[in-house]
């Protein structure tokens, strides 16, 4: 063979050797078998519901459930959850790297992604969605209170076309698990963003919900392909989707996947026992009469598993009532636990969830191997008569006429539950907690309101007690907001909050006990030690047992039913940024 011609074998050897780097991107989806995963076939489409009509198509610029559930289908994180073990996984990013301090994360990314349009994905792309969107405090739907630590900012690089690092102003042990923001592509949005020339808040003018299909581009399994409001959201499979399963077969294996708009909860059981949904998360008050006609023969099955994500019911006291005498009694923890006593758990479990439930965490579901401490000793039982004895204790041993204790003041123990009408569970056990209370001479006023207004109420300070929900998520630092006093959703105790967004808390109006969980977040939110983290929740979850800042009630469980057309089913809760197991669902 000539010289020239050995030139050119070899340019086109390494040609093919760059080539194949770039299409060595595809991330293989095995290890599921305990699930029931298996092998698919391309092929069908998979018809899901919506609640209402999404808002718009830009994920960041509305906060909106409906629209989450379709961007999960669209858009990837750097990183996500492995659906068995809950664990981080590479996803856009192929590998990452924390430097000895735990202040630097350097993420390679998998090479050869490709945008749903054809454009290539890169760096530019990331650093654009964190600089421009994730971290822009304007964008209604972003984060930007996650990238400031202790009030200094975290920096974000583009080291090169497939590297990325952010630089911490100090250790956050959690960092990676947040890395699950979808990213957008720069193409596309630049124009909406500040690097565009635009102003911080336009971006949520971006992909209203008239915008052209092609225009809304994401590295997800499936793409936009149509949207009619108050109808139906359609979407295609991305043939540039970069993941395949163990045989090496190309996922999603679906060619499509419909959301059909149904407003109702009876009205989604409806269509789809009349086949025309193919999939429906329910709850353990429909379990009983849809697993009947499973039993019977129905072309469908339901499926139990235990939950980590998820929201456990609470009942929660307004440290900060308007009524000083309630404020008063409601921040007392003898007021707190003696109260427990009359949550009858079990019945509520028997009742609203048909058994399909446990007893819950404090603030950490017991599926969470990680970071649970086993905290159920410290809920009680359902016990009246400790409960009258222990309010009498509280001198609120007079009554009134009607059976009602009386405060010190002469005035009657009444006080408003506020809860959501429209919950399957809230109003029955809403019911129960009222009968229950009246046994231990406390009258309590139902007062019903739309579930979507429940955590609105709360932060606004006008209610009594509230019947509510927080989810659950694999690290506690996830939920800090929460559950550290002071934080922006601790909203039974009001007054702990800063005077100013980014501020201090009012460290004055703490207890006790509130200080010690606000100094065990800061504490856990910082050390690297995976030991020293576990033992900082398990006192906390001890304290919050102790102290009661709320009440939890109940853990359901996942509860699907799914058609019988379709296997590889994994539940999946709706919006978890990284757990969607949709790819592997295949027609039989």
């Amino acid at each position: 063979m000539s010289s020239s011609a050995l030139k050119r074998s070899a340019f086109v050897l390494l040609s093919l050797a760059l080539a194949g780097g770039a299409l060595a991107a595809p991330k293989k989806v095995t290890g599921y078998g305990a699930l029931g995963v298996v092998n698919g076939k391309a092929g069908g489409t998979y018809t899901l519901a919506l609640g209402d009509s999404p808002q718009s198509l830009n994920y960041y610029g509305v906060i909106d459930n409906n629209l989450g559930l379709v961007a999960q289908q669209m858009f990837d994180g750097l990183v996500e959850f492995n659906y068995a073990t809950y664990k981080i996984e590479p996803a856009l990013a192929e590998s990452w790297t924390i430097s000895p301090d735990g202040k630097v994360y350097t993420f390679k990314l998998r090479q050869g992604v490709k945008w749903s349009d054809g454009q290539d994905f890169n760096a530019d792309d990331v650093v654009f969605t964190y600089k421009n969107i994730i971290m822009n405090p304007e964008a209604r739907a972003g984060d930007a209170g996650n990238f400031k630590l202790d009030g200094k900012a975290i920096e974000i690089r583009k080291v090169d076309a497939g590297t990325v690092q952010f630089t911490l102003p100090r250790a956050a042990p959690a960092f990676l698990l947040q890395q699950r923001y979808f990213i957008m592509p720069q193409h596309k949005l630049a124009k909406f963003s500040q690097d565009g020339g635009a102003k911080a808040a336009d971006i949520n003018n971006a992909w209203p919900s008239n915008v052209a299909p092609g225009e809304v581009v994401g590295t997800g399994p499936f793409k936009l392909t149509g949207y009619t409001t108050g109808q139906k959201v359609t979407l295609a499979r991305n043939t540039n989707y970069w993941k395949v399963d163990a045989a090496g077969t190309k996922l999603p294996y679906l060619s499509g996947l419909e959301f059909l708009i149904i407003r109702d909860p009876q009205a989604q059981v409806a269509q789809f026992l009349a086949g025309n949904l193919d999939q429906l998360n329910i709850s353990g008050a429909q379990f009983p009469d849809l697993k009947q006609k499973e039993v019977a023969g129905a072309p469908f099955k339901v499926i139990r598993s235990t939950a980590l994500f998820g929201s456990p019911p609470f009942v929660a006291y307004n440290f900060d009532a308007k009524d000083a005498a309630l404020a008063k009694l409601f921040s007392d923890v003898r007021f707190r636990r003696a109260m427990q006593g009359a949550v009858n758990r079990e019945r509520i479990i028997d009742t609203v969830y048909n058994g399909l439930a446990g007893l819950p965490g404090h603030g950490v579901a017991p599926a969470n191997k990680a970071f649970y401490t086993n905290t159920t000793r410290q809920l009680g039982t359902f016990d009246v008569a400790a409960t009258n004895k222990a309010l009498d204790a509280l001198g609120l041993s007079r009554k009134n006429a009607a059976g009602v204790r009386l405060l010190s003041n002469g005035s009657p123990l009444e006080f408003d539950l506020t809860y959501g009408t429209d919950s399957s569970v809230y109003p029955a056990m809403a019911t129960i907690l009222q009968s229950d209370f009246a046994k231990v001479g406390v009258k309590v006023n139902l007062k019903g309101i739309l579930s979507s207004k429940l955590l609105s109420t709360g932060q606004s300070g006008d209610w009594e007690m509230i019947l509510h929900a927080f989810g659950d998520q694999p690290d506690p630092e996830l939920r800090r907001p929460i559950w550290q006093p002071g934080g922006a959703l601790y909203y039974w105790h009001r007054t702990l909050q800063p005077a100013q967004d980014g501020g201090a808390p009012n460290m004055a109006r703490m207890a006790g006990w509130e200080k010690d969980i606000y100094t065990i977040f800061n504490q856990a939110a910082t050390t690297t030690s995976a030991s020293a983290r576990k033992a900082l929740y398990t006192r906390w979850q001890l304290l919050f047992a102790q102290n009661l800042p709320v009440t939890p009630i109940a853990k359901p469980e996942n509860i699907g039913a799914v058609s019988n057309k379709f296997g590889n089913y994994v539940y999946n809760l709706g919006v978890i940024p990284g757990y969607n197991p949709v790819p592997l669902i295949f027609q039989k």
